[in-house]
């Protein structure tokens, strides 16, 4: 049964809570929400207690403009408080993006597992390029074009002609499309060229695990490893076979298996007093 918690803003979130255990919270990418995370989610609900959840804006969660991402790190914050107060969280593409941002804001996260974080490279032509695409993707949604909004992201990530076409109309892709814009200011994509954060990576003091698939593109690799080298407690794992969808019985058990090592001590340093914010009690996935 789906529950709920108050985010500070007054917005309220929904999420599932599968097993028994030390708690994780796993965070979505752009075009998901608690239902691409599922199988994840119940897998590991075998050694924990898992908190799936809808990001602001998609399934049952609410939205309340105007957008930030510090609102989404309030969310994230709001559902470690439900789930106790600390909890490891696990991230995949600019939903690593948004927990690497929470952890960097001492939110009290006592893990963290990155997904394939979607920072690109340093040059000039490819910052220009990221901002370039979000402000395309931005005046799109502000004209209401859904459908051109996705067909830019989804054409720039090079999927092919018939796939664009097909998710580009699906009312499912439409439904979560206003929030495209919302996964491109967690990445920096406009700010900053969508660069790796390095200042906020630097701030992140707990065991984190850096995970990229060995048959993804070659920047994904590249860029986890660098998120890890700059970690102070960073670890870098290639996934041997997998691509930026590998399946939930693959990253399951080593996501487990990170979260479940001994010594995974206090998060050092919370910044804010998160514990007193107010709360109350398939086919092909392209994700960013």
């Amino acid at each position: 049964m789906t529950s709920y918690v108050t985010s500070v803003d007054g917005t309220q979130i929904a999420f599932d809570s599968f097993g028994h255990g030390p708690p994780v919270v796993v965070v979505s990418g752009m075009f998901c929400d608690r239902q691409t995370t599922q199988d994840l989610a119940e897998l590991l609900a075998q050694r924990f207690t898992v908190v799936n959840y809808d990001r602001r804006g998609r399934g049952g969660s609410g939205d309340t403009l105007p957008y930030a991402v510090d609102r989404e790190v309030e969310d994230l914050a709001a559902l470690i408080v439900e789930a106790g107060g600390t909890a490891a969280v696990y991230g995949h593409s600019s939903g690593a993006g948004l927990a690497l941002n929470a952890a960097a804001g001492g939110v009290p996260i006592t893990r963290l597992v990155l997904h394939e974080p979607p920072y690109g490279p340093d040059d000039e032509d490819s910052k220009e390029s990221a901002r370039e695409l979000a402000e395309n993707v931005r005046a799109a949604l502000a004209e209401d074009r859904r459908a051109d909004a996705v067909k830019l992201f989804l054409v720039d990530s090079g999927m092919p002609p018939d796939i664009v076409d097909g998710l580009s109309t699906d009312p499912a892709m439409h439904a979560v499309a206003p929030t495209m814009s919302y996964d491109f200011e967690v990445m920096g994509d406009v700010s900053h060229g969508g660069t790796i954060p390095e200042d906020l990576v630097r701030a992140i003091t707990v065991p984190t695990l850096v995970m990229a698939g060995g048959a993804s593109p070659e920047f994904f690799r590249d860029t986890a490893a660098r998120v890890a080298a700059i970690l102070s407690t960073g670890r870098y794992q290639v996934l041997e076979g997998q691509d930026h969808g590998a399946p939930a019985d693959v990253v399951a058990p080593v996501v487990a298996d990170f979260l479940a090592t001994s010594s995974l001590g206090a998060p050092q340093a919370y910044g804010r007093n998160w514990s007193a914010r107010g709360t109350s009690p398939a086919g092909w996935q392209t994700t960013l």
